[in-house]
């Protein structure tokens, strides 16, 4: 895989419009940063902003801070303000391009691809940028097609279980018939075979007795024709 360019531009610059309260900090805490000192600098920075809130400088190097500090949420915050409010073409770019990475650490690759594109459109021959835009662009598309996967294999998850769920369905209904089918009284062969002539004892007897009534009648009728 190809290495993302995570450079996060840093502004050392320094303009004589700046308000002398504030520039002691900033300087400070471009010292810290330099250093290392990450925690020294974020209280520098913040200490600038308390003297002077629209000190660009300050802010933007506040959101590289966060971001050093493991806090991409609160660098995202600070650095969208900056993007949003400088004028200054090269401010502009750069918020946008570290924005970019900020929402890459997040996996928010949406949202990276269009601070990356929105770089490109104040700078558009960053080489770096342009690196970081093809890596998010691939990785949203990873994301998307592991989704689909996720998806795919839960519907697969589900038709298993209702599978499983049929079967021991089946299988219980089966245990059922059996069962009924074991609790049913058993008869013999003999027993059957005198229970079936007992029946047809019982249909003779009732045969004769209807022969019998039969006969009684024809003689009754015989004899009074018997004139």
């Amino acid at each position: 895989m190809r290495e993302i360019y995570t450079t996060i531009l840093f502004l050392f610059l320094f303009s004589a419009s700046w308000g002398q309260s504030d520039r002691w900090q900033v300087r400070q805490g471009n010292s810290s940063y330099g250093k290392g000192k990450y925690q020294d600098a974020e209280l520098e920075y913040r200490r600038a902003l308390e003297k002077n809130p629209k000190s660009i400088k300050a802010a933007y190097n506040l959101g590289n801070t966060m971001y050093k500090l493991n806090n991409p949420a609160e660098a995202e915050k600070i650095i969208t303000q900056v993007a949003d409010s400088t004028k200054e073409n090269e401010i502009k770019s750069a918020s946008f391009h570290n924005l970019g990475n900020f929402n890459l650490a997040q996996k928010k690759y949406k949202e990276a691809i269009e601070a990356y594109k929105n770089s490109l459109r104040v700078n558009p021959e960053d080489v770096e940028t342009k690196s970081n835009l093809a890596y998010a662009q691939k990785m949203l598309k990873n994301q998307d097609k592991n989704k689909d996967q996720n998806k795919d294999q839960n519907k697969d998850q589900n038709k298993d279980q209702n599978k499983d769920q049929n079967k021991d369905q089946n299988k219980d209904q089966n245990k059922d018939q059996n069962k009924d089918q074991k609790q049913q009284p058993q008869i013999s062969p003999q027993t059957a075979e005198q229970m079936l002539q007992a029946i047809q004892n019982k249909e003779n007897e009732t045969q004769d007795k209807v022969k019998k009534e039969k006969a009684k009648v024809l003689e009754s009728r015989q004899k009074e024709k018997n004139w």
